[in-house]
């Protein structure tokens, strides 16, 4: 898989989102490549976890969000599944579910449904090692921090506003990767 041709399609280099994008994406990967890189234990499938690690917010720009040059329709809290749409059309379905499962530290179908969101009902926590190692290095960047790695206490403090339980889960993946 060539994931930047992907990247190319849905992203016109030389705009402030296609810069925004490859910011974010780079510093996401470069984590959840750390992580796997210090802990040979758990057998991580490296390929498979840059390219899904490159493409978990393939879906961003059909997104209303102009803070981050997202000019689409939908909220930014479907950015996951419209990726997964994405992903799963141009025929990688697993890597599309990283894209799905990404937000928080993933979203359950009773989150989905207690909190009225606006997207598909149905469970969307990550499931496999990959999913929760992205998933996780995800939270440490922000699109409009580029480049500025969160600490722990701003992630947890973040993390809190949508349920204790996200934060127990954040705690439990920095034992594991950390």
């Amino acid at each position: 898989m060539n994931y930047q041709s992907i990247i190319d399609k849905y992203y016109k280099k030389g705009t402030k989102l296609y810069d925004i994008y490859i910011s974010h994406v780079t510093d996401v990967t470069r984590k959840a490549l750390s992580i796997a890189h210090n802990h040979p234990e758990l057998a991580v499938d490296v390929r498979f976890l840059e390219e899904a690690a490159m493409l978990h917010d393939i879906g961003i720009f059909m997104t209303h969000a102009p803070h981050i040059a997202c000019q689409g329709q939908y909220p930014y809290i479907c950015h996951g599944y419209l990726g997964r749409e994405i992903l799963t059309n141009e025929g990688y379905p697993r890597h599309g579910l990283v894209c799905e499962r990404h937000t928080g530290t993933g979203l359950s179908l009773q989150t989905i449904i207690d909190r009225k969101l606006p997207i598909p009902h149905r469970d969307m926590q990550p499931v496999s090692l990959e999913e929760k190692i992205i998933c996780f290095a995800d939270k440490f960047y922000s699109k409009s921090s580029l480049g500025k790695e969160k600490s722990l206490q701003k992630i947890r403090q973040s993390l809190l506003k949508h349920g204790r339980e996200q934060v127990e889960k954040f705690d439990e993946w920095c034992e594991l990767f950390l």
